[in-house]
């Protein structure tokens, strides 16, 4: 890596590289399948995984977050509040984010990713110091909540990681 734009650009790509393969030739009954009544769905990890980016992205950006400023909340026609980026969820609120086709949530993440390259391409190390976010202790700079997005956004496509190899070998039964 030559500077931080390209690591962090790199860490961004590595989300969107395990996003899109986890999603890849799933059916929309098995994005909404739950293992247990309590059990988040992959449909629900990749759709929050991506509104957590957008919004902690854009919020640090400037920006307006893709999910409304490109209108992805219209078409999710989801039963949530269009600020909802599925943070203290319920097992009935996760089973509201039912999403009728993969390539929406692959297309919604692929823009995201992209708004997101385009503002990591542009910051120097001197950047990753500036102060974010003064309600906590000690105050988050910008380049801890970085850190914080892409290991937040990788747990959770782990764990879709995971419920697909379960969906897949259902599959073969």
């Amino acid at each position: 890596m030559a500077t931080t734009a390209d690591l962090l650009v790199d860490l961004f790509g590595r989300v969107r590289e395990r996003t899109l393969a986890t999603l890849a030739d799933l059916t929309p009954d098995e994005l909404a399948l739950r293992i247990d009544p309590e059990a988040n769905t992959v449909g629900w990890l990749v759709w929050h995984l991506t509104r957590v980016q957008d919004d902690h992205v854009a919020a640090v950006a400037g920006t307006e977050q893709v999910w409304t400023a490109q209108g992805w909340v219209g078409r999710f026609e989801l039963p949530l509040d269009p600020a909802d980026i599925g943070y203290g969820h319920t097992p009935e609120q996760v089973a509201a984010v039912r999403v009728s086709d993969p390539d929406l949530l692959a297309g919604y993440h692929e823009a995201v990713h992209a708004a997101s390259v385009r503002y990591l391409s542009g910051l120097g190390d001197a950047d990753l110091d500036r102060v974010v976010d003064t309600s906590w202790d000690p105050p988050v700079t910008l380049g801890v909540r970085l850190v914080s997005v892409v290991d937040d956004d990788l747990e959770h496509a782990g764990q879709a990681a995971f419920l697909r190899g379960h969906l897949l070998r259902r599959r073969r039964e």
